[in-house]
């Protein structure tokens, strides 16, 4: 069969967006995995399904590129909101997209009749290790001293949706992530496997971000990791409550507002292109 896709990508962070408003996918898992290969496939950091809902605009899946399915993707729900208003799916400037980790609000920042950038409410972060989930004891995962590998650090845990382990260090442009990433996505601590982000602190409120996701490896951009990390500043005192913390990632620059009651998120969103692929 032929499908109709959209490649998009929100700081680099690249899926493929397929409208299920007209097509219906019965193996996203396999697809993800063969259109993710950027040497067989399109090329992306996995698929994004979005569908219709009885709970909100729209509803989105991810897959990741190993057909893994994510319940939460920030750099991807931005373009999702992009998709739905552009192709005049939903003629609103204030939506809702229905995920797997609950209904997300978004506020669309157009330009010239197209979305520019998008503020996400990413809900309240969870703290409590049961929740993450990390085997660990206590309120909270708090600059917890943890063996990974053969090598002693201090994590900080946070869910937005996905889990998250937050690591401080300084000269991050100097981890061999390809080495230590998957230490971190497998090690016992995380029966669910863990997104990791090494966070260098640049000045107060400013940070600098490498990422490795479970079932992507390192990716230019990962909008619940910058979402974790600025928690985790705040959590570690680097950064302050109610302003504007600016997490600069490989791909680019995303603004965090963490407060007692949601995370916001605010970030670009473009297309790449369009086309046809027979599957």
């Amino acid at each position: 069969m032929e499908l109709k896709f959209t490649k998009m990508q929100g700081l680099g962070n690249d899926y493929i967006y397929i409208n299920c408003f007209e097509a219906e996918i019965n193996s996203p898992e396999a697809l993800a995995i063969k259109l993710s290969d950027r040497h067989f496939g399109i090329g992306g950091d996995g698929i994004v399904l979005i569908l219709p809902s009885n709970v909100a605009d729209a509803k989105m899946r991810m897959f990741n590129i190993d057909g893994s399915e994510g319940k939460m993707c920030g750099n991807a729900i931005r373009c999702v909101a992009k998709y739905l208003y552009d192709y005049n799916i939903v003629a609103k400037e204030e939506l809702t997209v229905e995920t797997l980790s609950g209904i997300k609000t978004l506020s669309l920042y157009i330009e010239n009749g197209a979305v520019e950038n998008v503020m996400v409410d990413m809900g309240k972060a969870e703290l409590l290790p049961e929740k993450i989930p990390v085997l660990l004891s206590g309120e909270g995962i708090i600059a917890e001293p943890v063996t990974i590998g053969t090598e002693n650090y201090e994590i900080t845990c946070v869910s937005m949706g996905n889990p998250h382990c937050v690591v401080f260090k300084d000269h991050i442009d100097d981890l061999d992530l390809p080495k230590l990433g998957p230490l971190f996505e497998n090690s016992p601590l995380f029966p669910d496997r863990i997104n990791t982000e090494f966070i260098e602190v640049v000045e107060r409120n400013v940070l600098k971000m490498r990422v490795w996701e479970r079932g992507s490896g390192e990716t230019l951009a990962c909008g619940t990791g910058a979402c974790a990390s600025a928690v985790a500043a705040v959590l570690n005192g680097y950064c302050e409550k109610n302003v504007d913390i600016q997490v600069h990632l490989l791909g680019g620059m995303l603004t965090i507002r963490y407060t007692d009651d949601t995370v916001w998120m605010t970030g670009g969103c473009a297309k790449v292109f369009e086309g046809t692929i027979n599957i």
